[in-house]
């Protein structure tokens, strides 16, 4: 039962995918229908992210009430909910509004199924659960593209994309009795203990894990939003080449991913992250080092592939690094940071790119890699001394 409960979380984790990379697919269209300024798309974005981070920090209270199994119904619902609104949208504040429940359903579902695939499963298969997170992040964007291609029609694309989700959320009802016959089968309860946000940012080693995943999603964030970019302004090529060629970055996040699952059948989350890291030093490297195509290209993909394994391992560590009861809010600020780097990193290297241009790229991704490995460095130390 506990395999049939994974397979169900996997597709619950294709439906958080789904809406992240849909907006910015549509907005070509939209913003040009509801006659607002393509600059707009920002202010969806942050209600967006502004909400995932709300509800990331506020999850462990709900889910200490609720429970992982309806907390994930709920969510997946309420992002159902969100992709509905967006179809019917004629007006940018109705856009405005239906993000609000898609940022808090996204935020909650995060945390809860994380902490959960930590807790419950091995490091193989957090890999994998991340990896099914890129078939929603592929997917949704591929169905807009055919939408768009009839009559520029993004409403039908959302509309598409809200019965994959209706789906999903069906399921996620649909499996509660199998959340209750999976715990009942383990003979445990879900005790989730609920750590105050000002207790947990006294805390030294909660702040360097916070910092790991900052970094992580910063070198995410600014490869997926300002990659394409570097590689047509500083690079040299052309627009349509540069979005096809980015598209080797994401490949290494999945192939990232989907070896590290593979390797934690040997290598413990550590060596795993080691050798991630390893590979984005490397990356960071080549790109500072030169700026012909073949080797930018090589060291985006060098970074994707290094950076995917790292976010599902540190969060399968976290409730060895910290107790098993208190992991459910670790996880929880760790997910806020994350999605909080997601949201300003992109903003913050526009307004450096702004002084200095983009070849300002390879250092602005140097510094986010000292920031994560330097955290990472602080917590191993830390984990190493507390045996």
């Amino acid at each position: 039962m506990a395999t049939i409960l994974l397979v169900f979380i996997y597709i619950f984790y294709i439906g958080l995918g789904i809406p992240d990379s849909l907006l910015g697919s549509a907005w070509p269209a939209i913003y040009g229908e509801l006659h607002v300024p393509v600059s707009y798309a920002s202010f969806v974005s942050v209600i967006i992210s502004t909400g995932t981070v709300i509800s990331s920090l506020f999850s462990t209270k709900v889910i200490a009430r609720l429970g992982t199994a309806k907390v994930t119904a709920i969510s997946t619902s309420l992002t159902a909910i969100a992709l509905l609104g967006f179809s019917c949208s004629h007006s940018f504040l109705w856009l405005c509004l239906c993000a609000v429940p898609l940022g808090i359903g996204a935020g909650s579902i995060d945390t809860a199924l994380n902490n959960y695939v930590a807790l419950h499963y091995n490091a193989m298969q957090m890999s994998f659960l991340h990896c099914f997170y890129g078939i929603g992040v592929t997917v949704s964007p591929y169905l807009m593209s055919l939408a768009l291609s009839e009559s520029m029609n993004w409403r039908g694309g959302y509309r598409t994309v809200f019965y994959i989700q209706l789906v999903i959320a069906v399921l996620s009802v649909l499996s509660l009795p199998l959340w209750k016959k999976v715990k009942a089968a383990r003979q445990e309860e879900e005790t989730v203990h609920v750590l105050p946000l000002l207790q947990m940012i006294r805390r030294k080693k909660i702040w360097a894990s916070c910092g790991v995943f900052a970094g992580i999603s910063a070198l995410e964030s600014t490869c997926l939003i300002w990659g394409s970019t570097y590689l047509s302004e500083t690079i040299g090529l052309s627009a349509d080449m540069a979005a096809a060629l980015i598209t080797f970055y994401f490949a290494g996040i999945t192939l990232g991913r989907f070896f590290s699952g593979l390797l934690s059948l040997k290598f413990s989350d550590w060596k795993i992250i080691i050798v991630g890291q390893s590979a984005i030093l490397i990356a960071v490297c080549i790109l500072l080092l030169t700026d012909r195509t073949e080797p930018a290209v090589f060291g985006l993909f060098l970074i994707g592939l290094g950076n995917g394994p790292v976010f599902p391992n540190m969060t399968h560590l976290t409730p060895v690094l910290y107790k098993k009861e208190t992991s459910q809010s670790i996880i929880g600020i760790e997910m806020a940071f994350s999605n909080l780097s997601i949201m300003l990193t992109p903003v913050l290297f526009g307004f450096v790119s702004g002084i200095w241009g983009t070849e300002i790229f390879p250092a602005f991704l140097a510094v986010m890699f000292v920031l994560m490995a330097g955290c990472t460095i602080v917590l191993k130390i830390g984990h190493s001394k507390s045996r």
